[in-house]
């Protein structure tokens, strides 16, 4: 029984296409790596409250939001890197890779620079706790504190293509290893701010937005001085007229990730200032405990990203096909392991919150229903974002996002929060008929003029 067990997990670890060994090798370290950051980030949020409040736990995650607008910023820079760097490995150029991840860095150096004094100096004018509806949340001034918040983000918005590189390289369990690093060190920060200080939002900020830095430059110093020291970026490589040919790419994917953060980043912002912060903390509960499923899906779907456009690149529609049957039966998989998720949701939410935050069974529900969308969305969208298929896309995805605001402003005036889980719902399902209709149009090679592009 054992040695037909073994031959079993041999055959299965061993067995298959060599993109496909990659891909199954990724999964199972991935999984173990966000496996322990997910442990983390449900330990860290009960402490957060604990150590600040609810209110100003909530004017953080808020803050967050505003920070992860900025992303758009690179206009598709690390999207484009990471599909044109997978394309050119599989072609062997690698004077071609190293001008790519050059080029990359200096533009996304030049532009975090102006993110930052743009902020710095316009940003000085507003009054952000009336912005942000906190008045009645803290007494002093935030505009220090989103300062950092935003300092931070730039720093880290300049290091961050070294994720792009690992996932073209096919690594893309390294770049959750970074991630689960600086979740590590951002725990152990607040660990040691509740046994030594009083509650400060200051401090919080500080600890939540500067620690993933820290293991960013970290870890871009190591990995090109050692694995990727052959692609290293190099001054001598920086060519300013190749950003075209990332541009080419990565400038649709700047308008999709537009629309995306308008899309799933809006929430924050829109509750706050309709329901105030306590209820931007009740609607992240609720979205931190359902997003296993989307850690799940991520984990899966991300090592695929870069394997479609290895397949493509060399015509092997029949592997793109068979990868995607199987990602349809485990979406299937996922949707009990959701219906588990939220029948046991309140007892979760009591053991693991102690009665700090009431999340209702409604939000719950529709929270379970949104992370099924979103996760049959990714199959689909990951798929067309690897084969570098992207009209639809950009055209679904900032539609969707221009009706969603409105839209969800209605809902949360007619039903609270869950009202915007609701509208982020609706605009899925339209997205995700579009998507894998024009997904099968290309597998089965029948796509043809705006389907095609």
């Amino acid at each position: 029984m054992l040695s037909y067990l073994r031959s079993k997990v041999q055959g299965f670890w061993n067995g298959g296409h060599e993109r496909t060994l990659k891909i199954k090798r990724n999964i199972a370290y991935t999984l173990l790596i966000k496996g322990a950051g997910v442990l983390i980030g449900f330990i860290l949020i009960p402490m957060t409250i604990g150590y600040v409040s609810k209110g100003q736990y909530g004017i953080w995650l808020t803050i967050a939001s505003l920070v992860m607008w900025m992303n758009t910023f690179d206009i598709g820079l690390s999207n484009g890197l990471r599909n044109k760097m997978a394309h050119s490995l599989a072609l062997g150029e690698r004077d071609n890779i190293v001008k790519y991840i050059s080029t990359t860095y200096a533009i996304l150096f030049l532009i975090s620079v102006t993110i930052f004094l743009t902020f710095f100096i316009v940003g000085s004018f507003f009054d952000w706790n009336q912005m942000l509806n906190v008045k009645d949340t803290v007494s002093y001034n935030i505009w220090p504190i989103v300062l950092i918040a935003i300092g931070s983000f730039c720093v880290q918005f300049f290091l961050q293509p070294i994720n792009s590189v690992l996932m073209a390289a096919h690594q893309p369990f390294k770049s959750s290893l970074i991630l689960l690093l600086g979740q590590v060190l951002t725990f152990i920060i607040i660990l040691l701010l509740t046994m030594f200080t009083h509650g400060s939002l200051f401090l919080l900020v500080f600890a939540v937005a500067g620690s993933p830095l820290v293991v960013f430059l970290f870890a871009n110093i190591y990995l090109y001085s050692t694995e990727f020291k052959l692609y290293a970026p190099k001054f001598s490589y920086i060519d300013f007229g190749s950003a075209r040919s990332l541009l080419s790419t990565g400038g649709v994917f700047f308008f999709i990730q537009m629309g995306a953060v308008v899309l799933y980043q809006t929430d924050n912002i829109l509750i706050t200032r309709t329901l105030g912060p306590d209820e931007v903390t009740t609607f992240n509960v609720a979205y931190k405990y359902f997003s296993l499923i989307s850690v799940i899906f991520s984990i899966i779907m991300t090592p695929y990203w870069s394997a479609f456009t290895d397949a493509a690149a060399k015509n092997d529609w029949g592997w793109i096909k068979h990868s995607l049957k199987k990602m349809r039966m485990l979406w299937v998989y996922v949707g009990v392991l959701t219906t588990v998720l939220y029948l046991f949701s309140s007892i979760f939410y009591q053991l693991w919150l102690h009665g700090k935050v009431d999340v209702p069974n409604f939000l719950s529900l529709n929270m379970a229903i949104f992370v099924l969308t979103v996760a049959w969305q990714s199959i689909y969208a990951y798929t067309l974002n690897g084969i570098g298929k992207l009209r639809m896309q950009l055209i679904f995805v900032v539609g969707t996002a221009v009706l969603n605001i409105p839209l969800s402003i209605v809902l949360i005036h007619w039903l609270g929060v869950s009202g915007s889980v609701i509208a982020n719902t609706v605009m899925v399902l339209l997205m995700n008929v579009i998507f894998t209709y024009q997904v099968n149009l290309i597998v089965k090679q029948k796509a043809t003029g705006i389907w095609n592009k």
